[in-house]
């Protein structure tokens, strides 16, 4: 992903509000599969870290793209965005 495409996206995540936060417990198979669900139905989310969570902000963007073939966008404060395509409600479109 180009760097004019992030800033795209960057663009487009300021208007949304982060739909899922990661506490203590940490990224568990029902936060993947949840987080999974959610990338189908809007392509591109945000999600809250809590403070009392055991991971860091980067370190939760990282696990959940890995998991779930996303792309990461922007990591900014305690939130971050991540982005993938829906293969059946593709509503975004990405400049070249």
């Amino acid at each position: 992903m180009t760097g004019k495409q992030r800033a795209y996206l960057r663009s487009l995540a300021n208007g949304i509000d982060a739909k899922y936060q990661i506490g203590k417990d940490g990224i568990d198979e029902e936060t993947i599969k949840m987080v999974d669900l959610a990338l189908e139905a809007n392509e591109l989310i945000k999600i809250k870290v809590l403070e009392n969570s055991w991971l860091s902000v980067r370190e939760c963007s990282d696990e959940i793209c890995e998991a779930t073939g996303a792309y990461p966008v922007q990591c900014i404060g305690n939130k971050f965005v991540i982005y993938r395509g829906s293969e059946k409600n593709k509503t975004i479109r990405i400049p070249k």
